[in-house]
């Protein structure tokens, strides 16, 4: 890896109405990774579209993600913030990726299969692929580091294995190109401790979704102080106090949960939130979580609602991101034609 300079990339599907779970989970980690290595934060448009998509509602979301990043501190000046289809370099490189990679591999990706269902004959064939689509947004780049969930992490195990393949086939053509034993690096998934696993305010044991039919089970990250404050009030606890310890949050989904949310909100640990609040009353636990909650996620919902009010500043800053996106691209394109053995101009 010493070959290649430290990048970190990162990517975030448009789906749509971003909630606290986003934000715990990865985006405020983004923002965090920003103060000390240098990264491409992309919205992942063309990776949405392996599922059916209305067009107006994708313009929205991918501009809504946008929003999320700026709002929660990412610097589109320091860092690289594009969404990915104005980069044909990844659809490009995807291809040659669909060419190094075998159908084995891509028969064992657990995703594809939870995906599709029962009715695998009528997904997308983009749906099935995503997995190159996704190394190629990796080493288009030549990142060396990516933070990964747990639903990621087979999929950056087939990064690193098309990486390989593509260093071990054209071994030859990379070292006469100048490129000495690997082109491509074999991108390391970010470690950044314990994710923070955000469940619904409603069933503590269920994640926390957009797609539950009740809007109380979450925390959006639109969401004014008013609601959020409400919203938390009326989540799902049971009748006993806090414990004091964390062996007593076991049993306990919904009050583990709270805990859990104060303390990523708090960049601190459950512990530490039990040796403040154990023995307490859920209503007094709570009104201290409104507060921790309104006070960190209230500037970024205004925020949002700013930018989503502008989006002229949002595509203006998507452009200039995809433009010093293509850049980088390119070049690794280039040089990939060049080892493959495809003529382009010059």
């Amino acid at each position: 890896m010493a070959q290649f300079k430290e990048l970190v990339f990162s990517g975030v599907q448009p789906t749509g109405n971003l909630h606290l779970g986003n934000y715990l989970g990865a985006i405020k980690r983004f923002v965090a990774m920003q103060e000390n290595y240098d990264c491409i934060y992309c919205v992942v448009d063309m990776h949405a579209i392996t599922v059916p998509q209305n067009p107006a509602d994708l313009t929205r979301q991918i501009r809504e993600v946008t929003a999320a990043f700026l709002a929660a501190g990412i610097d589109p000046k320091r860092h690289i913030v594009f969404n990915q289809s104005q980069v044909p370099q990844h659809a490009e490189l995807a291809w040659v990726f669909n060419c190094v990679a075998r159908l084995g591999w891509l028969n064992r990706m657990t995703q594809f299969k939870d995906k599709a269902g029962k009715d695998r004959e009528n997904a997308s064939v983009g749906l099935y692929a995503y997995p190159s689509l996704m190394a190629a947004d990796i080493l288009v780049y030549r990142a060396t580091h990516v933070p990964v969930g747990e639903d990621q992490k087979q999929h950056l195990e087939l990064t690193r294995d098309i990486a390989q393949k593509f260093n071990n086939d054209w071994a030859e053509s990379i070292a006469a190109h100048g490129f000495g034993e690997a082109f491509f690096p074999l991108t390391e998934p970010m470690i950044q401790g314990p994710a923070t696993r955000v469940m619904s305010l409603r069933d503590g044991s269920k994640k926390m979704s957009k797609s539950d039919p009740s809007d109380y089970s979450r925390i959006n990250l639109t969401d004014d102080a008013d609601t959020i404050a409400q919203k938390v009030r009326k989540a799902k606890t049971d009748p006993e106090p806090l414990p004091s310890e964390v062996e007593g949050l076991k049993t306990r989904p919904e009050a583990e949960n709270l805990v859990a949310i104060y303390a990523a909100l708090m960049d601190t640990t459950p512990e530490e939130v039990l040796r403040q609040h154990g023995g307490a009353q859920f209503s007094g636990f709570k009104a201290s979580l409104v507060d921790v909650a309104v006070t960190k996620l209230s500037p970024v919902a205004d925020e949002m609602r700013r930018l989503m009010g502008d989006p002229g500043h949002i595509d203006a800053v998507l452009a200039d991101g995809s433009a010093r996106a293509r850049a980088l691209a390119s070049v690794t394109m280039d040089a990939v034609k060049d080892i493959v053995g495809f003529v382009r101009a010059r």
